[in-house]
Formats: C-alpha cells, structure tokens, sequence
C-alpha cells in the first residue's frame, strides 16, 4: 500500500473540507456543474467514476474464475455474506438507525434517501481494494483473484434485482429505467472496455499490463477524490446546517463492517477454511463497491440528494475500518488456526 492509500481518509477529510469550502464561496460553479446532465447523468462525474473504476476493473482475470473450485468452501462464505447477509443487513440497520432511532435528529425529508444510499453501498462487493487488504493480511492471491472476479460477474446481473428488492422492502420508489442505464453504464460498459483494454495490453506481456495499472494507479485516486470535492460542494450547505449527519450515517456502516466480516470469518473457521482464505474472505464480506455506490446514488437520486451523501461517508470510513479489520484477523491468527484444524479432525472421524 503506497503513503497515498495509508493515508485516504486523510486525504478523504480533507476533500469534504476543500469541498464544503468551494461549495459555501463558489456557488455558481458548482450549480454548472451539476446542470450538466444527461437522463439525469451528471456528465462531470460520470467521466470522473469512469476514470475511477475501469483501471480497478482492468486488474480483474475473468480467466481465474476456473481456479474458484480450488478454494470452494472460502468462495461459498464469502458468496453468502456478500449476496444472502450483507444487503439484507445493512436495509435493517439503516432502517433501524436512520429511519427509527435517529430519524429526530435528520432532516425528514432525506431520511429515506439516506437510506436509499446505504443500501446501494451494501449492494456490491468491493472489488479493487480488496487486494490491498488481502496482501496485508498475506492472504492466498488465487482465491482473492477469482472470489472478484466471480463476484463482478455476478454483479452484472444480480446488482439491479437486489438494489429494486431491498428499495422496494424499505418502502423507496424504485427509478427502474435509472437504475438500469447505471448498471450499465456503471458495470457492464466499464467490464467490457476493462477486459478488451486488458487483452490488448497482454498481447505485449504482463510487463505491459502492470506499467498501465501503475500509470492509471493515481489517476483512479484523484478521479475519485475529485469526485469527493464536487459531492460535498453539492451538499456543502446540508452538512453546515446538519453537522451530526455524517457521524450518524457511520453508524450502521460501522455496525455492518464489524459484523460481516466476523460472521465470514467464523464461518470460515466454522468449516475448517485455510486461514490465508478466511482472511481475504472477511475482509471481501466486509467491504464494498464505494465507486459504484455512489456513481449509481448520483444517477437514482442525485447530486444533492442523502443517497450521495451516505455512499461518500461510506468512502470515509471504508479505509481506516478494513484496516482495523486487518489487524484483527492477523492477531487471532493462532485462535483461528486452532479451531479449524479441530473441524478439520473431527470431519476426518465421521
């Protein structure tokens, strides 16, 4: 992990201040930039969440999926956490957070929003990050490898459905024909220039590859950062007059992070997983797909709606939470070991 990438939240913090700053002193500006739109695609952010997620989906081997079978128990865990726990989860604990205990605290008519948004950064499965975390805590890179790139295939498919379902179950009106254009858009259109981009980069070597993912390393970074700089100039004024609105929104965050990847985690000890699987697997079940989360918050609901805004939280606190995460698998690495080799005796016995 580069000073860079150690450091995000900083960087992340310092974008919502600069961000606030510009939105409070250049109004105007920013009342350009957000009417430049297409079908209710800002085009500004759309090009800046391009440039954010195609060189992270260029880094993914569609061909490794073949290598899924070889960690299967590892690759069920995380399937189940990131599709059958994590959505659901996190619907109840906004909806129990946001639109219950601290609804007195929120502006009324963003709750639902808020909501909105935190559903959309549970929806999808992290898909860049993740190798960061998985080469910190020395986890098998094969099984990180194919785990993504299983889960981005899904993603193609199964993000729309779920998003409209858990919208639907917490009561929000679903933009159907939005939501598509940013699956689209989003997903299927960024995976197809990534995988041909990567094709025709390999035709030359892997060297050829690594030098681009390098060069595009930085652009990813400051796309994103960017980004961060116009959402919060969009919502500069709501959070001066809502102070609490971010810590708020941490909350549920915070709550399903911790509790996904401990539920991954023991799982995978639970049917007696390598631990160089189970720590990579918490940390994909913990995780989420924050650019996506906040391109297609932007596309459903907004530049100025609570959706964007509780996706960019999400971004806040992604980086120092996996972190932590990180620390926690690595120091009960001799207590996970333990258990799964005592799984693994008494499987042996029946």
């Amino acid at each position: 992990m580069s000073i860079f990438e150690r450091y995000l939240t900083i960087w992340v913090a310092l974008c919502i201040v600069v961000g606030i700053a510009l939105g409070y002193f250049l109004p105007g500006a920013f009342g350009m930039i957000a009417a430049a739109e297409i079908a209710r695609v800002n085009l500004p952010v759309a090009i800046l969440i391009w440039l954010m997620i195609i060189p992270m989906l260029l880094k993914i081997d569609f061909g490794s999926l073949g290598k899924v079978r070889e960690h299967w128990r590892g690759v069920g865990v995380t399937l189940f956490i990131n599709w059958a726990v994590k959505p659901f989860s996190m619907t109840l604990l906004g909806s129990f957070f946001i639109g219950y205990l601290f609804a007195p605290l929120l502006p009324q008519d963003q709750i639902t929003s808020y909501i909105a948004g935190l559903i959309l950064l549970a929806a999808a499965p992290c898909t860049a990050m993740v190798f960061v975390w998985s080469n910190l805590c020395e986890g098998e890179p094969h099984y990180t490898l194919s785990q993504v790139a299983l889960n981005d295939l899904i993603m193609v498919f199964a993000f729309a459905p779920l998003v409209g379902l858990l919208l639907g179950v917490a009561s929000i009106t679903v933009p159907w024909a939005t939501l598509l254009l940013s699956v689209a858009l989003y997903i299927v259109i960024p995976v197809v220039i990534a995988q041909i981009w990567r094709r025709v980069l390999l035709v030359d070597g892997q060297d050829s590859l690594q030098r681009t993912l390098r060069w595009l390393q930085p652009v990813s970074l400051v796309s994103l950062l960017t980004t961060l700089v116009l959402l919060f100039g969009f919502q500069g004024e709501q959070i001066l007059a809502q102070p609490l609105v971010i810590a708020l929104l941490s909350v549920p965050i915070l709550i399903q992070v911790y509790f996904n990847a401990g539920l991954a985690y023991w799982l995978s000890r639970r049917f007696g997983v390598a631990w160089c699987v189970a720590a990579p697997a918490a940390l994909i079940g913990a995780s989420n797909f924050f650019e996506l989360a906040v391109a297609a918050a932007i596309s459903l609901f907004g530049l100025n709606s609570g959706a964007a805004l509780a996706t960019v939280v999400g971004v806040l606190v992604e980086v120092p939470v996996m972190l932590s995460v990180v620390k926690i698998v690595k120091a009960t690495r001799g207590w996970y070991e333990d258990g799964a080799e005592s799984t693994k005796r008494v499987e042996a016995r029946s």
